[in-house]
């Protein structure tokens, strides 16, 4: 029996209170009313207070009407009828499909035991030079994308999302533009990707807290689809409205705030999340990818911050570009080793002269006298940010490394490189001329 209360105390926003007993953390329930049934989860117990929070919002409920505990946690269903399918943050149909109720599975669940887990050692191509040959991305990591509104941070993960070599892409939109949505749809199906994609998408107008459970129905569709073997991306945009979700419904609820108005579980929230990436042992993997902006470009946000204690590193979007700077994948050193033997060598080259030149450049901006030196490392740079940084470069990794060649030998000579001899007589003499 399903149990039924009508004593709701509280409405406070898209909260409401229920005195009941026996209901657990994360349970659905419905709260039936005059204009229909809404869905509701709990997100707080305190003693016999249950906190609920309405996906539709609680417009149109009073103290009287029922709420219905069902005895279960959120659920959804799963499997290969989603795939091209496009649901709202509740899992509900949005292209007009038909409603799903085979492989029902719950969301939320708890990360993957780490015996289960094997260590990340493959590396996911995605055709961009500034992550393929500078900060790879492995199967299985945990990446944000820290930028600025108004950076082409969707079209990376567009991009990243067509061109790796993966199954299955879910994409979980959260606070999306109505043209962001369209465009990850429109650009996806042009590029062949919609029929291995899954939509979960919440946008600006709609109902908050369906905000929050687009993360969990993402990753827990993602964890069904990985323990049949298959190799599942994961693309979450925005972290940040999720954490300004969490911390419209904690003040809602009066909880003590912590950081800038943001409740004191929010890295726990996070990180929950985060850690449901995984490559298991004799299955496939879940890779996550996920976009966090930052207010005032300031990485000592609440959100960015506690983000980059939890993450394997991070791609900084700044100015257009994959700052090669603010980027670091702290996994690179287990799969760029074991692609081509110049791959390191590449690598620590082209961002030591890189950083040479920033220093060259502040020279020139002072007006201090320019050597044949310095002249060199500013050819260099523009030839870097042209042919490497440059977002509009769509080359396979192989391709990217012989360019690294090509653009080193169009500036230094090979002693200048610092490069090993070894090292040097294998791949000097076949670098193309580039101006």
């Amino acid at each position: 029996m399903h149990k039924i209360y009508t004593n709701i105390s509280q409405i406070s926003g898209d909260v409401i209170t229920v005195a009941a007993d026996g209901v657990g953390y994360m349970e659905i329930a419905q709260v039936e009313t005059r204009l229909g049934t809404s869905l509701a989860q709990v997100i707080r117990l305190d003693g016999d207070k249950v906190y609920l929070q309405v996906f539709a919002g609680s417009k149109g409920i009073s103290t009287g009407d029922k709420v219905r505990f069902l005895g279960h946690p959120m659920n959804i269903s799963s499997g290969e009828s989603l795939l091209g399918r496009i649901f709202n943050g509740a899992g509900l149909p949005l292209d007009k499909g038909p409603s799903l109720s085979e492989n029902i599975i719950e969301i939320g669940g708890p990360p993957v035991n780490p015996v289960k887990r094997i260590i990340p050692d493959k590396m996911i191509r995605t055709g961009i030079p500034m992550i393929d040959v500078f900060n790879s991305l492995v199967e299985s990591q945990k990446l944000p994308i820290f930028s600025i509104a108004g950076e082409p941070y969707n079209e990376v993960l567009a991009r990243i999302a067509t061109q790796a070599e993966i199954d299955i892409i879910i994409l979980g939109g959260m606070g999306l533009k109505y043209d962001d949505y369209l465009f990850f749809r429109d650009n996806l199906r042009a590029r062949g990707a919609l029929s291995r994609s899954i939509f979960f998408i919440h946008t600006a107008a709609d109902p908050t807290v369906e905000c929050l459970l687009v993360p969990d129905i993402s990753l827990a569709v993602a964890e069904d689809f990985a323990l049949k073997g298959k190799r599942v991306l994961v693309l979450l945009s925005d972290m940040t409205n999720f954490c300004d979700a969490l911390k419209e419904i904690s003040i809602t609820m009066e909880q003590v705030p912590s950081n800038r108005g943001y409740p004191g579980d929010l890295y726990s929230q996070l990180a929950s999340r985060y850690e449901k990436a995984v490559d298991f042992d004799t299955a496939g993997s879940i890779t996550i990818l996920a976009v966090t902006t930052m207010p005032g470009d300031d990485v000592t946000h609440p959100v960015p911050d506690n983000t980059g204690y939890i993450t394997e590193g991070q791609f900084y979007l700044k100015n257009g570009v994959i700052e090669p700077f603010g980027s670091l994948s702290r996994l690179k050193q287990q799969v760029n080793g074991k692609t081509r033997d110049d791959h390191r060598t590449i690598m620590d080259t082209m961002i030591q002269l890189f950083a040479n030149y920033r220093e060259a450049l502040e020279k020139q901006a002072m007006g201090f006298h320019m050597s044949a030196w310095d002249k060199k490392l500013l050819k260099y740079g523009v030839l870097f940010k042209e042919r490497m940084m440059s977002l509009k470069v769509n080359i396979p990794l192989e391709e990217a490394l012989n360019l690294g060649w090509a653009i080193m030998k169009a500036c230094f000579s090979p002693e200048e490189t610092g490069i090993k001899k070894a090292i040097i007589e294998k791949y000097w003499d076949k670098a193309e001329i580039i101006s």
